[in-house]
């Protein structure tokens, strides 16, 4: 049963990413809680099927081409109240082998695409609303190979804070999960001290819970049902 009068009532959330995972998730709940829901994602029939699912609007195209994204933009007449930004997270990329073309890449799915994003939704989110990004969660360890992804991590969380500054009234914050248990990962407990490893739906939770506070911007909220007490 959809709760039209819930606390997203009347209120459109943008998903870039939005056809699995965290942001299918995400779109599910804040439909629920009355959101008018727009997904995008690269894969047409997944997107379909989210539209489907979600009675909203949808768009195929890969958001780390900018000039498709920049279009899209131009042509989104609607206002949006909250914008998530999702994707995978960053890949472990050692020195020995070092592939340049996947760091690249990870530099536009991580970085680049956040900032375009930012660009985008400057004129299109209303005043108060949220642009909320997704990353990993950053332990403070020293792990061989992690370099970029590790550099990846700390900077989109001080380009948040950065943002929130230069974007405001819009509220700009990260959610950064530790392992998230998905049908493309193996679920894993290990010896954390609630023996929980985190689902889709519970970092969707507190999404939502980022849009509806308005007193949070400019912060990263980690997720992780306490693996870093044991992984530090």
């Amino acid at each position: 049963m959809i709760g039209r009068d819930g606390q997203l009532a009347g209120q459109t959330l943008l998903v870039i990413g939005g056809s699995s995972g965290i942001g299918l998730e995400t779109a599910r709940q804040a439909h629920r809680e009355g959101a008018n829901v727009i997904v995008t994602a690269r894969d047409p029939e997944r997107v379909q099927r989210a539209g489907l699912e979600l009675e909203g609007s949808i768009a195929a195209f890969d958001a780390t081409d900018f000039d498709r994204l920049s279009r899209f933009f131009d042509e989104v007449d609607a206002p949006i109240d909250h914008v998530l930004v999702t994707g995978p997270s960053p890949h472990a990329v050692p020195l020995v082998g070092f592939d340049i073309g996947v760091a690249r890449r990870d530099l536009d799915a991580h970085l680049l695409l956040p900032l375009q994003v930012a660009c985008g939704a400057a004129s299109k989110v209303r005043p108060g609303g949220t642009l909320l990004f997704t990353g990993c969660l950053d332990a403070g360890r020293a792990i061989a190979g992690h370099a970029l992804a590790s550099a990846i991590t700390a900077a989109l969380s001080a380009m948040t804070r950065s943002l929130a500054s230069e974007l405001a009234p819009i509220r700009v914050n990260l959610i950064a999960a530790g392992f998230v248990d998905t049908p493309a990962s193996p679920t894993r407990r290990g010896d954390r001290p609630i023996q929980h490893v985190v689902a889709p739906a519970e970092v969707a939770a507190l999404a939502v819970h980022v849009m509806t506070n308005t007193a949070v911007t400019g912060v990263t909220l980690e997720i992780d049902g306490g693996q870093q007490l044991v992984e530090r």
